[in-house]
């Protein structure tokens, strides 16, 4: 497997598996922040779905795939700093405001940030059409944070500083898109570095989220919690894992503004599943985001 999808790597059959990958995480994250989002507490459902997939993840690092190179522990060290300072401001956030609201805005400021490193980090151009798509793309994006902004009737009172985390939180998907995008280039076989990075990654916030569960005054069952969990580690293998292959088998610019229609789905989870009014004025915003995707593809 490893050997076939190094194989494709600056290929046509390459750029096209990469372009399926990365609609594909598209989907799969929307549904992966509104399980963050539902019933329970964010700083919950963050420990339950990461200790779930530091579990699953650990015996394929440990005994399945090769070990990681030497130089690979210093890159997985600044990895986990990069996303544990991402989940936090995440969990913030989410905890601050609305789902709608929130999600637009941090996948909005993301891919922007992200094809300015990948441009400084892997010397990545982009045609004057695909800024006119990533336009497009933001356009719609912000679009809708906006007017999810001015409609809601709850949480008004903390939605200032849900913005303000949600835009911090923005930047640091840029920063780990980019950096993971390093790292999986720089080990030989991408399965080691995926393996790797999930059982260091779910390592550490479990413990906060347990901290926070224990200071609740009504604390929710843990059956429940950790069967969210399970579901949620699944989601979060496939998604993670199909934007990071992406970019080791394309241009990471393009997987993270095609991963950004995410917003798309997230606004008819938060309809369908969340309860959350969607009108038609939302409907052609979600429109002109997958427009914006759609010119960055055709204009590559």
């Amino acid at each position: 497997m490893s050997d076939w999808l190094i194989s494709l790597e600056g290929t046509e059959a390459g750029h096209q598996v990469a372009l399926a990958l990365a609609i594909m995480a598209a989907f799969l994250h929307a549904v992966f922040g509104a399980l963050q989002k539902g019933r329970h507490d964010p700083w919950l459902s963050r420990g339950a779905i990461d200790l779930s997939y530091c579990l699953m993840a650990a015996p394929f690092a440990l005994f399945v795939v090769p070990w990681p190179e030497p130089h690979m522990w210093l890159i997985f060290l600044i990895i986990w700093v990069i996303h544990i300072c991402y989940k936090l401001l995440q969990a913030l956030a989410y905890t601050k405001g609305s789902y709608t609201v929130v999600y637009p805005v941090v996948r909005g400021t993301g891919p922007f940030f992200t094809v300015i490193g990948a441009y400084l980090l892997f010397g990545e151009v982009f045609s004057l059409t695909q800024w006119m798509g990533v336009g497009v793309l933001l356009a719609g994006i912000f679009g809708l944070a906006a007017y999810n902004f001015r409609h809601l009737t709850v949480e008004r009172e903390t939605l200032g500083i849900a913005l303000a985390l949600a835009v911090a939180t923005g930047l640091f998907v840029a920063l780990y898109t980019t950096y993971d995008a390093y790292g999986i280039r720089a080990t030989a076989d991408p399965f080691t570095f995926l393996a790797w990075f999930f059982m260091i990654d779910g390592a550490t916030f479990p413990f906060l989220a347990f901290a926070h569960w224990r200071r609740m005054a009504n604390p929710p069952a843990l059956g429940p919690l950790m069967l969210k969990g399970g579901f949620g580690g699944i989601v979060a293998f496939m998604s993670f894992g199909a934007i990071m292959l992406a970019t080791r088998l394309d241009k990471v610019g393009e997987a993270a503004v095609l991963r950004e229609t995410s917003t798309v789905f997230a606004a008819l989870i938060g309809w369908l599943v969340l309860k959350e009014t969607v009108g038609p004025r939302r409907i052609a915003l979600m429109a002109l985001i997958a427009l914006g995707a759609v010119i960055v593809e055709m204009g590559g």
